[in-house]
């Protein structure tokens, strides 16, 4: 087996984390399972994937692309790690020295999936049950966790809002605060082997974004707690979307000495998706690791690849014009029963079919053939009878009868439900991949064209920062941002649009809540996606 080993090709980037699919992870953790495995039939195993431990890049022996960072939500995990739960393994149960960063699954609060007001000092039994439980388990399993927040846009969604109790900023602010207060008091402590608190900034406009930030910043200050305070930062709302408020933000945490070496030594940016700000997060996190922290690490992520193969979607090549826009390219891709004994690489035979022009190999892909995703093989139907939809549901309509799914019914699809997973695979590697591959481009001198100001000064992002960063003064420093603001609007946010076209308004973020598509804090959408789509194509047909 030759290893595609990104750990190793990481350098000195900002670290993309793969949102895992709770989906995803049943395959790797119940092949495990030593009663009743394996999970996934020998004789469906793909020929050149014989262990299902060469999918996890988790496992940096037997993995096919060793990578040890990754984002696993408890919005979608089991919270009770006194229960053997096999589908969990892969996360429960990674190598050491790999990093995992837990999501606390304030999104599910804001969807009222966590039942319960969640107002502060409301007393609600479910409520104080589920903040038990999610601190535990972040406790358990993360190297890095983030704070129960309880994101700013619920207030501006009437169902949402009902569903949690939350409708004025005040109340999502002071609920925050109130399960803060109880991380801070219960948490293990890294003294203890628990895990590292992010504390989470959220904010629909610069000035909300303010007012969360000087509410929660004293969690962080070891001089008010040296033994509890929270380590580092996550950037949700506008936070992690406007460069602007970002920059600012970085310029404020260094002068109120809330960037500490060792104390504060990683930022997440949630549902990072589009490839540009993989290099612009890098040149940020290299102006900090300069002149402030040098053991400074931004971490970003989103559920992508997972999502995009639960909408028939595969990722096929990394797109990096020069002063262009920067992207990975998905296309629904092949599912015909004409392909299920065909033998033909699947990489080669999608591209000589047409289904795509061109398709970056993975790992994984490389040792596929059509009939590996393909699966299930067509019948053939009886002279006389029309091929229609309808015919082909009907057992007696058939000479040669065509697969059954798993519950022995026809279905429309030729994949089976592990074809998802083993797409899925191959669009972590590719999504990573390009993470990288873009950042190498831009230390070539590549870069996309966001990364310089092509409709003012012509000055390239990474000149700005580093002056912003370069001087010790803070009115300066701002000063610099305020400079550049007409740059920072012609930036495209992570959520899709520009800048400052919500820095005082939030008439984006009902299209904000909406918008959410690919983020790691949807792990529930996407959850329900991949069930939906499968319960469709196997049971319904």
């Amino acid at each position: 087996m030759i290893q595609d080993n990104l750990t190793a090709k990481q350098n000195d980037y900002a670290v993309f984390l793969p949102a895992i699919s709770g989906f995803y992870a049943t395959y790797v953790g119940k092949q495990r399972d030593p009663v009743n495995g394996p999970y996934v039939d020998p004789a469906r195993l793909p020929a050149g994937i014989q262990d299902m431990e060469m999918m996890n890049w988790l496992n940096s022996k037997q993995g096919l692309f060793p990578y040890k960072w990754s984002l696993y939500s408890g919005g979608h995990a089991n919270l009770d790690l006194n229960k053997q739960d096999w589908s969990e393994d892969m996360v429960r149960n990674r190598e050491p020295g790999t990093m995992m960063l837990g999501d606390s699954g304030g999104f599910q609060i804001a969807k009222g999936l966590w039942e319960g007001d969640w107002k502060a000092n409301s007393g609600c039994p479910k409520a104080q049950k589920k903040r038990e439980s999610i601190l535990k388990w972040l406790d358990g399993v993360s190297d890095y966790g983030m704070t129960l927040d309880i994101p700013t846009w619920v207030i501006h969604d009437k169902k949402a809002s009902k569903a949690c109790g939350i409708s004025t900023l005040k109340e999502a602010v002071d609920a925050t605060k109130f399960n803060n207060d109880y991380f801070m008091a219960n948490r293990k402590g890294t003294k203890n082997g628990g895990m590292k608190v992010l504390n989470v900034l959220q904010g629909a406009s610069h000035s909300d974004a303010e007012q969360w930030y000087q509410t929660m910043k004293h969690y962080c200050d070891p001089t008010l707690y040296p033994d509890t305070h929270f380590n580092g930062w996550s950037m949700g709302g506008q936070n992690m979307c406007d460069v602007h408020l970002v920059l600012k933000r970085l310029v404020a945490l260094r002068h109120d000495n809330l960037l500490q070496q060792g104390v504060h030594d990683w930022m997440h940016f949630l549902g990072t998706s589009k490839l540009e700000w993989a290099v612009l997060l890098t040149v940020i996190q290299r102006a900090v690791r300069k002149y402030v922290n040098p053991d400074f690490t931004i971490s970003f992520d989103c559920a992508s690849p997972f999502l995009a193969t639960a909408n028939g979607q595969v990722y096929h090549e990394i797109v990096l014009p020069h002063n262009g826009k920067w992207s990975y390219r998905m296309n629904p891709i092949v599912d015909d029963k004409k392909y299920a004994n065909d033998t033909r690489p699947y990489g080669q035979a999608v591209v000589a079919d047409g289904f795509v022009d061109h398709f970056d190999e993975s790992p994984i892909s490389a040792q596929l053939q059509m009939k590996d995703i393909c699966i299930y093989k067509a019948g053939v139907l009886k002279a006389g009878v029309a091929d229609t939809p309808e015919n082909r549901l009907l057992p007696d309509n058939y000479d040669v009868l065509p697969d059954v799914n798993k519950i022995g019914k026809f279905g429309k699809t030729s994949w089976d439900s592990f074809s998802y997973a083993l797409l899925m695979g191959h669009n972590v590697w590719l999504h990573l991949e390009s993470v990288q591959r873009a950042n190498r481009e831009f230390d070539k001198g590549n870069r996309p064209r966001m990364m310089w100001d092509t409709n003012g000064s012509h000055e390239k992002f990474e000149d700005i920062v580093e002056a912003i960063f370069a001087t010790s003064d803070r009115a300066e420093a701002e000063a610099i941002i305020e400079q550049y603001d007409r740059y920072w609007m012609d930036i495209v946010g992570t959520r899709g649009f520009k800048g400052k076209k919500a820095k005082n308004s939030r008439t984006l973020f009902n299209n904000l809540f909406e918008a959410v598509d690919d983020q790691a804090e949807d792990s529930v959408q996407l959850e329900q996606a991949l069930d939906t789509l499968i319960a469709i194509q196997e049971d319904l047909g």
